[in-house]
């Protein structure tokens, strides 16, 4: 594979050319030369796992298997079993022999998300693993070699793991030969119109795909996306769902966000004209290859202040959850799909007690 080919993997799977992300292509280009473990940190749904195949993507184990097991989600007594593989009758259950996931990836690569949710024990395990690369499947007693690239992540801070004894440090140098760290979404907020761009290309089906206007772009921008990247495409494919063939505006992205939705122009006074009604995979497409940015349409109401208007926005959905749950502010939480802890702090921003209050539309004017 050419380094032009491999530039241009590697782009179409990390978008964004903010220079962190930039630097994040480069350091992802010479981790897939090398064949050494690494660990990618990074917050929850920063793109992690996108990362990691982006890896073996570019790797010489790229024609290989690539598996992907999340740590956190595999029971204690049944994590050795599914990453080593166990006898027949090696324990009660075990009416077959079964292959392991290192086994499985034998030749290419194993992803281990959420390394730092590993039990302890485990660690050892998979410590000699790592440094003899011999699998023993559970009540075997025959060494299996296994060729494999490791690419380990977390979106723990692992030196605090290893204070708390929560993690061993022999694993840690291990896995972190080559570390690799994703920005959270708040760091290259340059990056939204493009992520925007390649989602809805993605997401485009027989139906039209929503507008965004430049002030739903800025509101966009000007969110701090605590669910990252992940939460960013739950947004779009909720404006697919709700907005199809509509224009958003500025005050429907926090809807979006909070899943508030009610789409805020059923009628067809903002519903896109006959120019912009065609789908727009084909007006999406182009950008992705050309790296241009996608063409938002203007608005037409008289909001002078984005900001203003978005603590406004924000001040009103919050009343009016806690008018809906009678004043229970973990029940208003949920309504709006944000943390307890999180709506408490919203609440003391906009000076908002906990009593019931009759929810309030805040108008911008000039």
């Amino acid at each position: 594979m050419t380094d032009v080919n491999l530039e241009t993997l590697i782009a179409e799977k990390l978008i964004g050319n903010s220079p962190i992300m930039q630097q994040l292509r480069t350091i992802v280009n010479f981790a897939g030369r090398c064949n050494s473990s690494i660990l990618i940190t990074g917050p929850s749904g920063s793109g992690k796992e996108v990362v990691a195949e982006a890896i073996h993507a570019i790797s010489d184990r790229r024609n290989a298997t690539n598996i992907a097991v999340n740590c956190g989600a595999l029971p204690d007594q049944l994590i050795e079993s599914e990453l080593f593989g166990h006898e027949k009758g090696s324990f009660t259950g075990a009416v077959n022999r079964h292959v392991g996931l290192f086994e499985q990836a034998d030749g290419g690569t194993i992803f281990l998300d959420e390394i730092g949710d590993m039990p302890i024990n485990m660690q050892v395990k998979l410590l000699r693993v790592l440094e003899t690369r011999i699998v023993n499947r559970v009540g075997g007693n025959r060494n299996i070699g296994v060729d494999i690239r490791v690419i380990a992540a977390t979106h723990q801070n692992l030196r605090e793991c290893i204070n708390n004894k929560s993690f061993r440090e022999d694993l840690y140098y291990r896995l972190c030969v080559v570390p690799i760290e994703v920005p959270a979404l708040s760091e290259r907020t340059e990056d939204i119109p493009e992520l925007v761009a390649h989602f809805l290309s993605n997401l485009g089906g027989s139906s039209p795909l929503p507008i965004f206007t430049k002030e739903a772009f800025a509101a966009l921008q000007h969110y701090d996306w605590p669910g990252n990247v992940r939460e960013l495409r739950n947004a779009i494919e909720r404006a697919c769902v709700f907005f199809s063939g509509k224009q958003v505006f500025a005050e429907d992205v926090a809807k979006l966000i909070h899943s508030d939705i009610a789409p805020a122009h059923p009628t067809g006074g903002a519903t896109a004209s006959t120019a912009t009604d065609r789908s727009l995979k084909d007006q999406y497409a182009p950008h992705i290859a050309d790296q241009a940015l996608p063409v938002f349409e203007p608005r037409g109401d008289d909001v002078r202040d984005l900001n203003l208007h978005l603590q406004h926005e924000e001040r009103r959905i919050i009343m009016r959850a806690l008018d809906g749950s009678h004043g229970v502010v973990s029940r208003a939480a949920r309504s709006i799909n944000i943390k307890r802890t999180t709506l408490i702090d919203k609440m003391r921003k906009h000076n908002i007690d906990g009593r019931v209050a009759e929810p309030m539309d805040c108008q911008v004017t000039a």
